[in-house]
């Protein structure tokens, strides 16, 4: 039989692009900043740069946590203790630890079944937006997170962005030092409304009442709060709420994301954790009201296969003892960090906020430098690198952040170049 050409000069169309990537306005934040920076180090291959940008932790893991790695490494050695698939949700002996560590003894009421595993809580901030409709109105605070609006514009929620960098169709709330970094409740209703405390990048955390009146504002509104905790174990002050479930009435209205990797280190290894409450409803386009838990459950186990056993174990031994008291002292070890930046900065003449109960340091540019500029200026004339407010948002612009997540000579010599520089 001859061979049938393939006519491909014929074909008129060909895989469709989802053109929504195409109204990002630039390559990921913090892409951008580390194509910067290769630049400049191969541009100046002996300069000595110290990374104060991306919030990386520097710190090993916990021997607690590295030693039951290792003993779950050794189950999976013998085919009496080997684990293949585990639940989508992750194990029992996990989620049982984090109920009653992290929810049950501060007095808020989660049960292990709520509680759903995962393999970083920027990964689920993303994902969430798969069970809810297009239409919904969304609202985030600015600065913000970058992954809460980049996500949105590619699933299509908004149009194109301004000159400032605002996309079109979402509601920002500016936070600023003019309002103490607390975002006035929107004057028009949302849907969702994306709270991110202790807040990245500002450092700032929310007072028990500030966050009630959110809680008050979505049970009056119908709206959902996506509410982004992973700092949470970095705050000082006691009065502070850890979780957005220590509010009245939280769980009807509010999604909680954590993660493992600053409090203990996990960057590299990967787990953290949803809340979806079992009290949480949602609607349908004809009124009819769902819970939210088993379409979430049901997204979970379709698209994930869950964390591994090994990392699993290793998470669970952050709540034992040695654990709890080995986690402590690396956040004392950051927070030591953010407060010899903290002081460092003022002493320079640097208008500073944050670092008291986050370990992210928010400055006002001196000089009334751009971001942008400013992150050129340190990076070519002191070797350290930050990251621009304005990537953050349009409210961050004439800010800029520094991350508490490095060696003590680092943060020392870091202080060190800045003040020099400044003089």
């Amino acid at each position: 039989m001859a061979d049938i050409p393939l006519l491909l000069d014929s074909r008129t169309d060909m895989a469709r692009l989802n053109e929504n990537y195409l109204k990002l306005k630039a390559g990921y934040l913090f892409p951008e900043i580390g194509r910067r920076v290769s630049a400049f180090c191969q541009a100046n291959p002996q300069a000595n740069v110290i990374r104060l940008g991306i919030g990386d932790v520097t710190e090993p893991l916990p021997p607690a946590v590295t030693e039951a790695m290792h003993k779950a490494v050794d189950e999976m050695a013998n085919r009496s203790t080997f684990h293949g698939y585990g639940p989508e949700q992750g194990y029992d002996f996990l989620r049982n630890a984090i109920a009653q560590h992290d929810y049950v003894a501060r007095g808020a009421q989660v049960a292990a079944d709520e509680i759903f595993v995962s393999d970083g809580s920027k990964c689920d901030t993303g994902n969430i937006l798969d069970v809810f409709d297009l239409q919904n109105t969304v609202a985030v605070q600015d600065p913000v997170y970058p992954v809460y609006v980049d996500t949105n514009v590619m699933a299509g929620r908004t149009g194109a962005a301004d000159a400032q960098g605002r996309y079109a169709g979402l509601t920002y709330l500016p936070c600023t030092a003019e309002n103490d970094f607390t975002p006035a409740l929107p004057e028009q209703r949302v849907d969702m409304i994306y709270l991110c405390y202790p807040n990245n990048p500002t450092g700032a955390v929310a007072s028990r009442e500030t966050l009630q009146t959110w809680v008050n504002y979505a049970r009056e509104q119908g709206s959902l709060i996506l509410f982004d905790a992973a700092y949470e174990a970095f705050i000082q002050d006691a009065s502070i709420p850890r979780s957005i479930y220590e509010l009245d009435g939280a769980r009807e209205v509010a999604i909680e994301f954590r993660s493992f990797s600053k409090n203990a280190g996990f960057t590299g290894t990967r787990c953290a954790f949803t809340v979806v409450p079992k009290d949480l409803m949602v609607t349908t386009a004809s009124g009819e009201k769902k819970a939210l838990h088993p379409v979430w459950n049901r997204r979970h186990c379709t698209k994930f296969n869950g964390v591994s056993y090994i990392v699993q174990r290793g998470a669970e031994a952050v709540y034992s003892e040695a654990g709890q008291a080995q986690t402590a002292e690396l956040i004392r070890f950051y927070m030591e960090n953010a407060k010899l930046l903290r002081a460092g900065l003022t002493a320079a003449g640097i208008e500073v906020f944050g670092g008291e109960n986050a370990p992210y340091i928010w400055l006002k540019t001196p000089g009334g430098a751009t971001s942008w500029d400013f992150f050129d200026r340190l990076l070519n004339d002191a070797h350290l690198v930050g990251t621009p407010g304005s990537g953050f948002g349009a409210s961050g612009e004439g800010y800029f952040r520094l991350s508490a997540f490095n060696s003590r000579v680092n943060v020392e010599a870091a202080v060190d170049r800045i003040q020099k520089m400044l003089s």
